[in-house]
């Protein structure tokens, strides 16, 4: 983010405090900053927390110590006044995300600034068990580590896992998709890798990460839903905060229903949206092969183009570009959000009708919260999972920086540098 976007996120926020009680609080609102903007000047930082310029010059000089912040050159564009120097995330700051999902098992390294560092897609001919989740993870694990400097450090895992997280302890309540239940994935993880693990639903993930870094940066009402393997998935941003609802289980906007009668749902109802708008009716219309699933998009959007698409393939985006519409509509009604971004598959809905959804969305004569909301897309691929993994990662650093590190060097954690 730069210039006068830059200035609405740090202009008068006041975040940090001067006494030295709160040193945790400044150390960790002046990271926090740095690794969401992806950098930030001295000067910036000095007008977004309300400390003085000595103050954030310690603290900016403590995390680059830890090794979290590095001081990089000066800001030229600043047009008054001397250059400021330039803070940006270490990139030997590393987090380890994992999506495992019924075709594959997605892992990446993604440093502090959310900046993917080598993605791995395990492709699986089947939905892989949680023990085969294990033994991918590990071994991609272990091949990362060899290549990595000595001096980087690997803070955790996050996994996004689509389906239901026990937000306590990161059991997998039920993935229906990969027909798990029960399953102590984030435990046998930990042992495994001797990473602190924390985990989350996929599109919650996700919604972290949109909301970090992605379309809603800036926004503070905004829902994501993401179109993967394993169904649809939503996250919800509401007043700047992720809502979690009362066990942790907000945001399963794949079950909103959008028609009577219709096809049966895992969740046991019939109807739903994951139910009737589906990445496989995409894939069987197109004939893509099974490896190739991430060409999704592009195979349709090509056949497309070329007039080659059948009656079949025109006719499922249709009945799909409507059923989403239906379901959007719902979820604007109820949570009324300024944007809506789609991931995954979804993408392909709108890219092939792109007045469809707008235009369903603001049918004649309707006013309130459908007016005004904005749709925009998700990046290609899985990028926004991976990122929003590492925050769950990330999350416990950024909060308390010289503590968590302080712990782990002292034997309290298990995550050694790399």
């Amino acid at each position: 983010m730069e210039g006068k976007s830059a200035a609405r996120t740090l202009a008068g926020t006041n975040l940090g405090n001067n006494r030295d009680t709160t040193r945790q609080h400044n150390l960790s609102t002046v990271l926090g900053l740095v690794h969401s903007m992806a950098g930030v000047s001295r000067a910036q930082l000095t007008r977004a927390t309300g400390l003085n310029r000595s103050t954030i010059a310690a603290l900016v000089g403590e995390l680059a110590q830890l090794g979290l912040v590095v001081e990089s050159d000066l800001d030229q564009a600043q047009q008054h006044g001397r250059p400021s120097i330039m803070i940006q995330p270490s990139p030997g700051a590393l987090a380890l995300a994992v999506n495992p999902d019924i075709d594959a098992v997605s892992v990446a390294l993604v440093s502090l600034g959310g900046q993917i560092v080598n993605p791995v897609r395990f492709h699986t001919v089947r939905p892989p068990s949680v023990p085969e989740v294990v033994n991918i993870v590990t071994a991609i694990y272990t091949g990362m580590r060899t290549s990595l400097p000595s001096r980087n450090r690997i803070v955790g895992l996050g996994l996004a896992i689509p389906g239901l997280v026990d937000p306590l302890d990161g059991t997998v309540i039920e993935a229906p998709h990969l027909g798990w239940r029960d399953q102590p994935l984030t435990a046998l993880l930990s042992d495994a890798l001797k990473l602190p693990v924390i985990a989350a639903n996929d599109a919650v993930a996700g919604a972290r990460a949109q909301a970090t870094f992605g379309a809603g940066r800036d926004v503070s009402d905004l829902v994501y839903l993401y179109g993967g393997a394993s169904g649809i998935g939503g996250g919800v941003i509401s007043g700047g905060r992720l809502i979690r609802g009362a066990t942790g289980f907000a945001g399963q906007l794949g079950h909103t229903h959008v028609r009577t009668g219709g096809a049966e749902c895992n969740c046991g109802s019939s109807g739903c949206l994951e139910a009737e708008v589906t990445r496989e009716e995409l894939i069987a219309a197109v004939g893509l092969p099974a490896g190739e699933t991430e060409n999704l998009e592009d195979a349709v959007l090509e056949k497309l183009q070329d007039d080659s698409a059948s009656e079949e393939l025109r006719a499922i985006i249709d009945r799909q570009v409507r059923l989403l519409a239906v379901g959007l509509k719902s979820i604007v009604n109820l949570l009324n959000p300024s944007l809506i971004v789609l991931g995954g598959f979804l993408r392909i809905l709108v890219r092939a009708a792109p007045d469809a959804l707008s235009d369903a969305l603001r049918s004649p004569g309707t006013r309130g919260p459908r007016e005004n909301v904005a749709i925009e897309l998700a990046p290609l691929g899985e990028d926004s999972i991976l990122v929003g993994a590492a925050e769950l990662a990330f999350e416990p650093l950024i909060r308390d920086p010289a503590g968590f590190l302080g712990s782990q060097d002292d034997g309290g954690g298990q995550v050694p540098p790399a």
